[in-house]
């Protein structure tokens, strides 16, 4: 199938969209499937149980604000 350019920016319009669901189907077929799953929830790393129970990782590292070809050493 050929697409023309108004197809082709239609389709990318909607990532954000397409993205949005395949995490969330990602996230309730893990559930599903009897695993648990990491979220970030408010600065703080989460562990979701498929019964519901959460229970707190960690604290995460506040983010870094990055512009675009600045560079940025990680700790290790």
């Amino acid at each position: 199938m050929k697409m023309n350019e108004k197809t082709i920016r239609f389709l990318e319009e909607h990532i954000p969209e397409l993205f949005e669901a395949a995490v969330k189907q990602a996230y309730w077929g893990a559930l599903a499937s009897g695993s648990s799953v990491l979220i970030s929830e408010n600065g703080v790393l989460v562990e979701i149980h498929p019964d519901g129970t959460r229970k707190i990782i960690k604290q995460l590292a506040s983010p870094t604000s990055v512009t675009k070809d600045q560079r940025v050493k990680l700790d290790e």
